[in-house]
C-alpha cells in the first residue's frame, strides 16, 4: 500500500495509480472509502462528519460474487 498523502495533492492521484489500483480516501475521524482517481476529490458521504483529508493508492479489491439467482418455479 502507498503512503498517505494530503488531499491537496489529489491532482496527482491518476499519476500515482497503476493497473488494478484504487484510491483509499480517509477523513479526520479515520473513516475510509475506496474510489477511482477522478477529476476532483470525492465529496464526503452522508455519514461522514468531516471531509476527506488524505488518500493513498491501494490494490483494488477482488470482485464479490453473489449467489446465482434461482430459476423460477416450474409449473
Amino acid at each position: 500500500m502507498g503512503e498517505w498523502t494530503s488531499v491537496d495533492m489529489w491532482h496527482q492521484c491518476a499519476e500515482m495509480a497503476r493497473g488494478n489500483t484504487v484510491a483509499e480516501v480517509r477523513n479526520a475521524d479515520g473513516q475510509t472509502l475506496l474510489t477511482n482517481c477522478g477529476d476532483g476529490v470525492p465529496r464526503k458521504p452522508w455519514d461522514w462528519k468531516s471531509g476527506p483529508v488524505e488518500f493513498r493508492i491501494v490494490p483494488a479489491p477482488a470482485p464479490r460474487r453473489s449467489d446465482p439467482i434461482p430459476p423460477p418455479p416450474r409449473r
